[in-house]
Order: structure tokens, then sequence, then C-alpha cells
């Protein structure tokens, strides 16, 4: 138990990273007089990573998902917002190194998240972005939208099939998303605006290593996913994997803490945490916001000279979408697919997003994709302006393109995602 403080100073409390662990340990710490809360990232904006494949599928701009932190910490008068790219820590002295500056910290917080992982072969990287970040979502989008225009004016037809072939490699509720959304994308909003191509005849397809789809469902909510892919065109290769991957984190003790460093926590994707059977805990965004909310709680007791049971998530439920109207929720016992399911995801995710206009703006988005199919923010952009030099097929995809022709491969469920709970 760590001694309490003087009357004299609050405790000061360094959260690196603002993404759901790290808010929500900020947020939980509002009415708590005796801290100072400092929320460090090197972006000046919350990310809902869940909606992120919308954006890279051209179904959401980036500000419909991006919240700025200051905005969302704006009431809270015990918390400062440090925009700064965090190099290191100094354990000893109990600092955090951010860009020059060293902000020292009774209790430190570390929920800076994952990166994507490319099974050791990085060189993948050129075909296999990743998709964690803004700017991975609109280079995805570039990518996509960039490979039918491409399509349009190439005279080869193995390189034209190869344009229009994209492979999604995972399949957990993200890579379902998304290969869902790319099918709807060709097949419905570009459907009538090209002459040479047609869009609906572009592959996607998903590949996932396991005997079936989202396996943290159960097995029959798993299969009516794989129906609703492939009712949208979408190829489905079960037991295929790309390689193997080692994706674990921080090793924590049962309170998240650092073995040997009480005073520090590591906390979402950033940590390797199991449930009571050993498993580890998904990457995904309920898990972080428990976690932040346990921390937080841990902190305000060990100001009063208490502590707190070891760290225990409950699990409400997951649900996963399948493009428009598709959809599987599972809480519990509960069950549904179809449109309620559907309807039961969008509700979620519009009451999890942060800031009444994101919620106005992705209704608004949403319901006129619904009406109309059509997507709104469609836009090329990026440093090669309306091209893109690295988008063409090399020639080994090109060898072989009659086979398997791939394009872009998209490991959306290689590393973590977050997402909702129900």
């Amino acid at each position: 138990m760590q001694a309490l403080l003087s009357a004299d100073r609050k405790r000061r409390v360094v959260i690196v990273g603002a993404g759901f662990a790290g808010l929500t340990a900020a947020k939980a710490l509002a009415k708590e007089d005796g801290f100072e809360v400092t929320v460090v990232d090197r972006h000046n904006y919350h990310l809902f990573q869940p909606l992120l494949y919308q954006v890279a599928t051209a179904g959401l701009s980036p500000a419909d998902i991006a919240s700025p932190i200051r905005n969302i910490l704006r009431r809270q008068a015990n918390a400062r917002v440090v925009l700064a790219e965090v190099s290191g820590i100094d354990l000893e002295r109990r600092e955090v190194l951010a860009e020059g500056r060293r902000l020292p910290y009774d209790d430190l917080v570390i929920a800076t998240g994952a990166r994507h992982a490319y099974f050791g072969h990085d060189d993948w990287a050129r075909h296999a972005p990743g998709l964690k970040r803004i700017d991975d979502a609109t280079y995805l989008r570039r990518r996509i939208l960039l490979a039918f225009e491409k399509a349009e004016l190439e005279e080869d037809e193995a390189e034209r099939r190869a344009l229009l072939t994209f492979v999604v490699v995972g399949g957990g509720p993200t890579g379902v998303e998304m290969a869902g959304a790319i099918a709807e994308l060709a097949k419905k909003a570009l459907a009538a605006e090209f002459r040479v191509i047609d869009p609906g005849s572009t592959r996607v397809v998903l590949v996932e290593a396991g005997p079936r789809l989202l396996a943290p469902f159960d097995p029959a909510m798993s299969e009516k996913a794989r129906l609703s892919l492939i009712e949208l065109g979408v190829e489905v290769h079960l037991g295929q994997s790309v390689t193997r991957c080692d994706g674990a984190g921080v090793s924590v003790r049962a309170d998240l803490s650092l073995h040997g460093h009480p005073e520090v926590f590591v906390l979402g994707d950033t940590a390797t945490v199991a449930d009571m059977q050993g498993h580890p805990l998904p990457g995904i965004a309920p898990v972080a916001k428990q976690q932040g909310a346990y921390v937080a709680g841990l902190l305000a007791a060990r100001m009063c000279g208490e502590e707190k049971p070891p760290f225990r998530y409950r699990a409400l439920g997951t649900m996963a979408t399948i493009g428009r109207k598709r959809a599987v929720v599972q809480m519990g016992r509960f069950r549904a697919s179809g449109y309620v399911a559907w309807l039961l995801w969008s509700t979620a995710h519009i009451y999890f997003l942060i800031g009444f206009r994101n919620r106005v703006s992705v209704v608004l988005n949403w319901g006129w994709s619904y009406l109309t199919f059509q997507r709104g923010t469609r836009l090329i952009t990026g440093l090669p302006g309306s091209r893109l030099d690295n988008i063409g097929v090399t020639p080994s995809l090109r060898a072989a393109a009659a086979a398997w022709p791939i394009k872009d491969m998209l490991p959306v469920d290689a590393a973590h995602h977050d997402r909702p709970a129900p």
C-alpha cells in the first residue's frame, strides 16, 4: 500500500494515451479533488476506432469519429492536456519524457494502444496497410478508390482483375465489417459510375485461419455472418492462415500495475491480461474502458489507505455488422441477427460516440447511405494528389493473378481493435 500524501499537495497522475482506457481513467477522476491529472497524447483528438473502417470505405469522414481531447475534458478542472510524443519513462525519478519535457508523476497510467503487426514481414506493408489511425484510414480509402480508377484505364485484363480484388486477412469483427463494406462500396455505391469496368465484378476475399468467423460468437451466429457475407458476394476462406503472429503486450499484475512498480499501470491493448479461465482478454473498447474505470477507483481507494480486489472484466456482449441491414449481436443468452441486430449495432455505436455533433453527423450520413446507397466521402486525397505510383500490380502479384488475383491485403484483425459494448 502506498503512503498517503501530505495535505498540501495533490497526487499527480499522468495518463499517456487518450484512447478509451486513458480517457475513461481521466474522466473517472473528475470528482476526486486530491488528484492532478495530466493527459499526454501525440494527437490532439480522441479517435473512435471501431468506425475507422467506415472512413477507409468512404462511409464517414475523419471528423465524424474524432473529437478534440481538450474539448472532451474542458469542464474537468483537475485535468490538463499535453500535446506531445512520449519518448521514455524514468521509473527511478518518476518522470515521463515528452519532447524535451519531464512530467513528474506519483501514479502513471500507460494506455498507448497497439500497432498493427506484419507477422515479422515488414515488407508486406506495401500491400497490407494497417488500420489503427486516421492516416491509415484515409490512406486505405485513397488506395481502394484509386484501384477502381486505375482499373478503368488498364488494358491488361489480368492486371485489371488483380486491381479489382481485395483480400481482408482476419475474420474477427473488424475483418467481417471491412469485407462487407468494401463489397457494398463496389457493388452498390460505384455500380453505375464507370464506363469500362464493372465494379460489381470486384472480388472481395476474407481469409480466416480459424474454422469459423467471429470466434467469440456462438457458432450459429458465426454461420449467419458467413452466409450474409456470401450473400454480399464476399468469398470466405476458412482454415487458411497467412502466417503466425505474436502480439503479446506487457505482462501486468492482477491490479493492472507493472511488476515491481505499483505506481505504474498498463491498460488496454498495451497490456496482456487474462480472464478467469486464463485466456487473454480481447483488445476491445469495453475492456479498455472497464480497466480505466478500475484504475481510477483503485487510485481513489489508495488515497484513503484502502485497496481494491483484482480487476475482473465483465463481458456485456459483442456485435458486428455485415453491410447494410445485416449484423449479428450476442449479449448473454440474447441472440439477434439481420435487421434487428443492425439497428442495435447502429444505436450502440452512435451512443458511444463522443460529442453531439459527431452523433448527428453519423446519423445523417448513415441515413443518406441507407436511402441512396451512396457514400458521401469518396474523396481521393494525399501527397501525390489524385495518383499513387505504387498502386500498380507487381510482377510477382501479376504471376499469381490467374489463381488468386490479389491487389490489396488488409490485415485489419492482425492486431486488436477497439469496439464498443452493446
